[in-house]
């Protein structure tokens, strides 16, 4: 987090002595160098670069919106309540994990997790008219999983 102000400290100068009397870097060099790095640190934590033209699909009725899975509760077959969906993690375009709140089921005030998403089945129930999550995993799992902080990029 520190790179940016050093960065906008070295783009400023006209150029930069090395120790030992080595030469001074030019400010274009500087301006490349800097260039790309913040290119490539910006390209790690995006999506995949669009496309060149806008590509249209039909979302078909089979597909899950993720508007209707934040804030879902996620049970066990038998019912038990495990907690909420928080958020959803994508990576590369991809989902890679789905963030649950359990705090309210551990009574533990806030506490997050992260579970892969191959571990919650979710289908929307016909007659009730909702969708339903569910997860075999019991308390003592959710109590003894590594905690997902909101730090960093993602705080809230």
């Amino acid at each position: 987090m520190d790179s940016p102000p050093q960065l906008a400290t070295i783009l400023a100068e006209d150029h930069i002595e090395f120790r030992s009397g080595q030469p001074p870097m030019r400010t274009s060099a500087t301006i490349l160098v800097a260039t790309l790095c913040l290119t490539t640190s910006a390209h790690a934590q995006s999506t995949p670069p669009a496309t060149s033209a806008p590509q249209f699909i039909t979302i078909g009725s089979e597909a899950i919106l993720s508007s209707r899975l934040i804030g879902l509760n996620v049970q066990t077959a038998d019912g038990e309540r495990m907690g909420q969906i928080e958020d959803i993690a994508f990576e590369g375009g991809e989902i890679i994990g789905v963030v649950l709140s359990v705090g309210d089921v551990l009574g533990s005030g806030p506490r997050y997790v992260a579970v892969d998403p191959s571990t919650i089945s979710i289908r929307y129930v016909e007659g009730d008219h909702r969708w339903q999550a569910t997860m075999n995993a019991n308390r003592d799992q959710l109590k003894s999983a590594p905690e997902f902080r909101y730090e960093g990029k993602w705080k809230r």
